[in-house]
This record gives structure tokens, C-alpha cells and sequence, in this order.
């Protein structure tokens, strides 16, 4: 059935218009005046935003094998909440970790009839597994993650020098140079524990993952990009001092991009308590000046987009009660806040709306490969628009969190951004606060678009 949606603000073109978009098996088949009359069922959202629906490329869902901590319908539902249409599933903290074909067929598998949102899949680089990337990538992998220091699952080691030179050379990506490698960029210099120590402290904590472990990692992998010219990703950029030799390697025409995460913009460690694990993710959240150094480079294009690093446990390996930073497990649940946690501190910032959705859907999308169907409201992209109001205000309290689990250092903040209603491919799945739709996610491979 063909139908229409309205409003006075709908972002197409990048700016906000008064315009009609009109919606046919689950594509935009048209967006036109605002006044036009039609036949067609409409409905008109006055001055809420309509944007197209966000893309999300770092989710870690934690299904087969982990849904205790998370899983596909549980995260799928937190992201069509926050306006999230479209996400990617890193391959690690599932079990078995996605590193074999054997392994994407049973990710598949799970997925099936679970999925709110649109979902892809990357697959896992690891040691000795260079030769098996080859079958991952005729699935329809999206990109390929590897971490340089210990990703915490111990399923899923950490690759070296030769482990990433070995995956580089291999035929797999020569066919393929625009295939991302995605790549937690630290490595272990080691560090000098200091005498006042303490694993309550979230200055300690800070201390034991110094930022030149990020500019070391940073550094190989920009000399690799040259060397092999191939598309590698830094994953959540957490140190401004990495910037400057990633700003001289894009002036240089290499293929590399840079993502940030909402945590890194919206909080600094002045401000974080000794205790409370809740804030403990790798790389750390690191101090104000910093923060604010990596807003210049998400306004100057330095970094390329904004994505959650949603990465959420059992709350018991949090380990709140003891407040230990050392024992507890190493992330942030935040999928479904990314949205208004980005825009509350842009807001503060004068960065536009337009902006927002420009570094968390269009670009994200063209990131995948998808940026002639999805991150834009036009004419022949796929229908998945979020109703929103950039202006209404909210506090994150349990009962308005759709993940499997509560914990998260958001809780209790005062946001800006509501989501009203989500549509997905033209089907209403999210509205005034609940899920209105069946699991109608598609999974979305790389094949099945190229």
C-alpha cells in the first residue's frame, strides 16, 4: 500500500523542508511539496523532524552463545528505539566467535525472525585464520575486525604485525581492497604502575591504558594502509593525539577512516567517580581537553562518523558492588541513547541537526557500501525515516530501556532527543514509546548488493 508521511521539517537534501514523502513497498518513491494534495493515506507530523533512520556499524550483540548478556532481539529492539534502522554485529563476543564460515551460518541462524532493526555481520580476523577469510567474505561479511591487544574473549586473541601483513597479503583481500579491516588500534608498551594504585580508582584505571598505546597502534596501522592500500577503519578513537597523524594520512589520499563514540563526546574522566564500573570501556574515556580536541575533528571531517560501540554484559561483571575497575568487563551498553547522548552535546556545541544525521546515517551507510540505499531521505532509498524531536527532553530511567540489561552510565541523565516513531523499509515498528511491529529486520549481506 502506497502512503504518505509529512511534516514542515523533513531532512532531504541535507537541510530541513516542509515537504511530503511518499512511501510504496517499503521504498521512498517520491518526496514532494508539502502542500500537494494526494489520494493516499497521510500522516502529517507538523514540525517534528523526520530524518532517515540511523546506521549503527559497531553493535556488539553477543548472540549464539553470550544472550545472557545481550541478544538479537533484545539490542534490535534498543536500536529501532533510538532511531537505529540499520546495525553491524562485531564477531567476538558470540560463541563461537565469527571467524569461520561454520560459525557466520550459525550467527546467520540465530538471527532469523529475531531482528527489529536491519542487520549485518563483520567476521573475525585472528591468528592463523588468514586463510579462512576468503569463505567469510563470499557470506556476505561486511568488513573484517581484529584487535592489537586482548579483546577480553579469549576466543577471539589478538592479531601481531605478521598476523595483519599475513590477512593483507592474503588473495582474500587483494580481491577485495574496499572491504574494511576494522581495527582496535592499542598495543601494549607497557606501563609504569603508579604507587598510589588502586583498582577503585577510575584515575588508576585511566593510567593502566596510557594514550601512546593508541598512537602506537595508530601509527603501524596508517604504515600499513600505505604499504597495501587497503581500507582499514580505526574503531572508537578515544585520544586526540592520534589526530594529527590521521589528518596528514588523509591528506595524503590514504584509504583509512576514524569513528568516535558517543561516551568520549559527552563525558570526561574529571567528572567520572572512583566505583562506579559502569564508565569502564577500552580505550578509556580520557580527560576534558582531550574530549574537546576530538570535537574539532568530527566538525573538521578528521573523523568520519559517529557509532555506539554498544558492549554490554551481565551486570554481575560490572562488578559495582566492589566498584573494581581491574575485574570488571571492559564496555559501554548504550545503543539505544546514542542518538539524543550525540545531539545533547552537539546541541551544546551549535552543531545542527542536519550534522548529527549526516555523521550517524549517511555516513555510516556509505561506510558499508549502502549509500545508495539507505542514510537518506530520496527517492529510491529504502523507507526507514524516525519521527523526532531534537527539542524534547527525557531522563534515562529504567523503565524506558529496551536492553536486556539496565546498566549503563546514562542512567538517570537529563537528554535531549526524543524518538517518536520509527518506520523500517515503510513498516511503523516503533511508536510513542513501544514496538508495534513483528521482528520484520532483514539480515543484509555484502553480496546481496553487489
Amino acid at each position: 500500500m502506497k502512503f504518505v508521511v509529512k511534516s514542515k521539517k523533513v531532512l532531504t537534501g541535507g537541510a530541513l523542508k516542509n515537504a511530503s514523502v511518499l512511501i510504496d513497498n517499503g521504498k521512498i518513491a517520491d518526496v514532494f511539496e508539502y502542500e500537494k494534495k494526494t489520494d493516499w493515506i497521510t500522516e502529517d507530523f507538523g514540525e517534528l523532524i523526520l530524518m532517515p533512520g540511523l546506521t549503527d556499524t559497531h553493535v556488539h550483540i553477543n548472540e549464539p552463545g553470550r544472550t545472557d548478556w545481550e541478544g538479537f532481539e533484545t539490542a534490535t529492539k534498543a536500536a529501532v528505539a533510538g532511531g537505529i534502522t540499520m546495525l553491524v554485529d562485531m564477531p567476538l563476543n558470540s560463541s563461537p566467535v565469527t571467524t569461520t564460515s561454520d560459525s557466520f551460518d550459525q550467527k546467520i541462524q540465530s538471527a532469523e525472525n529475531k531482528l527489529y532493526a536491519d542487520s549485518g555481520f563483520y567476521g573475525g580476523l585472528i591468528p592463523g585464520n588468514a586463510e579462512k577469510l576468503e569463505p567469510l567474505i563470499k557470506r556476505g561479511v561486511l568488513g573484517l575486525k581484529a584487535f592489537m591487544i586482548d579483546s577480553g574473549i579469549d576466543e577471539f586473541p589478538f592479531v601481531n604485525e605478521n598476523d595483519l601483513r599475513r590477512a593483507l597479503s592474503s588473495s582474500a583481500l587483494r580481491n577485495a581492497p574496499e572491504l574494511p579491516l576494522l581495527v582496535h588500534a592499542e598495543t601494549d608498551c607497557g606501563f609504569i604502575r603508579p604507587d598510589k594504585y588502586s583498582p577503585n580508582s577510575f584515575r588508576s584505571f585511566l593510567d593502566t591504558r596510557p594514550a601512546e598505546w593508541e598512537h602506537e597502534a595508530v601509527k603501524f596501522l596508517i604504515k600499513l594502509c600505505r604499504e597495501f592500500r587497503h581500507h582499514i577503519h580505526i574503531v572508537h578513537l578515544s585520544s586526540a593525539g592520534s589526530l594529527e597523524m590521521i589528518r596528514e594520512a588523509k591528506k595524503e589520499g590514504l584509504p583509512l577512516t576514524v569513528e568516535t563514540c558517543p561516551h568520549y563526546l559527552y563525558f570526561s574522566s574529571e567528572d567520572i567517580p572512583d566505583n562506579d564500573t559502569r564508565f569502564k570501556c577500552t580505550p578509556p574515556i580520557r580527560d576534558s581537553i582531550n574530549r574537546e580536541k576530538l570535537w574539532e575533528a568530527v566538525i573538521d571531517g578528521t573523523i568520519d562518523f559517529i557509532v555506539s560501540d554498544h558492549s554490554p554484559c551481565d551486570p554481575g561483571l560490572k562488578y559495582m558492588t566492589e566498584g573494581n575497575f581491574e575485574k570488571a568487563w571492559g564496555g559501554i551498553a548504550g545503543l539505544q541513547f546514542s542518538l539524543p547522548v550525540f545531539l545533547t552535546a552537539a546541541k551544546e556545541r551549535r552543531i545542527s541537526v542536519e550534522k548529527v544525521s549526516e555523521l550517524m546515517s549517511r555516513r555510516t551507510a556509505e561506510f558499508l557500501g549502502l549509500g545508495n540505499k539507505k542514510g537518506k531521505i530520496e527517492k529510491g532509498f529504502d523507507a526507514d525515516i524516525v519521527v523526532f524531536d531534537p527539542d524534547k527532553k527525557f531522563t534515562v530511567e529504567d523503565k524506558n530501556i529496551f536492553h536486556r540489561h539496565k546498566t549503563t552510565p546514562y542512567s538517570g541523565r537529563d537528554l535531549f532527543g526524543v524518538t517518536e516513531t520509527v518506520y523500517l523499509r515503510g513498516k511503523k515498528v516503533f511508536d510513542k514509546g513501544k514496538i508495534v511491529s513483528a521482528a520484520v529486520g532483514e539480515i543484509v549481506l555484502k553480496n546481496k548488493f553487489y
